[in-house]
C-alpha cells in the first residue's frame, strides 16, 4: 500500500489531460493513479507525485457537485506551496513553468525571511509557491 501525505491538494482543472502534461514537464510529476471517466472525454481522478507529495486532480464534473476550475484572471483562494532543497531548483521550476505558459506573479527572489521564493499561476488558474533555503 502506498502511503499518502496526510494533506493532499485536490485540484479541479480543465482540461485535466493538459494539466497532467504541464505538471509532468514542469515538476517532473510521476503518475500514481489514473481513472478516465465513463464518457471517455474527461479524467475522473489522477494522483501525481510532485516533489515527494501527492497532488490529485480531475476535470470538472458539474453533474456531481459544486466544483469548477478557476476562471482566467480570477483571484484564487488557495495556493500549493512546494519546498525545495536549493535555490537553483526554485529558479529552474519557475523558468520551466513560465516557458510553458504559466504567468509569473513573483519572480525568484531571496526573501527577507530567508528563502528563495517564487510564485506562478499555471495555465489552468492554480497558484504555486516555490521555496528553498538561501
Amino acid at each position: 500500500m502506498t502511503v499518502r501525505p496526510r494533506v493532499s491538494p485536490y485540484l479541479t482543472v480543465t482540461p485535466a489531460a493538459a494539466a497532467i502534461a504541464f505538471y509532468t514537464n514542469v515538476f517532473g510529476a510521476q503518475q500514481r493513479a489514473f481513472m478516465p471517466s465513463i464518457d471517455g472525454l474527461r479524467i475522473m481522478h489522477c494522483e501525481l507525485n510532485i516533489n515527494g507529495g501527492s497532488v490529485m486532480l480531475a476535470d470538472v464534473f458539474p453533474e456531481f457537485g459544486h466544483t469548477r476550475p478557476p476562471l482566467p484572471g480570477e483571484p484564487v483562494t488557495m495556493s500549493v506551496s512546494l519546498e525545495y532543497d536549493t535555490p537553483k531548483e526554485v529558479d529552474d521550476v519557475f523558468a520551466r513553468a513560465t516557458s510553458l505558459g504559466a504567468k509569473g506573479e513573483n519572480v525568484p527572489t531571496n526573501s527577507f525571511w530567508g528563502t528563495r521564493f517564487a510564485v506562478f499561476r499555471d495555465p489552468f488558474g492554480h497558484r504555486w509557491m516555490l521555496n528553498a533555503p538561501v
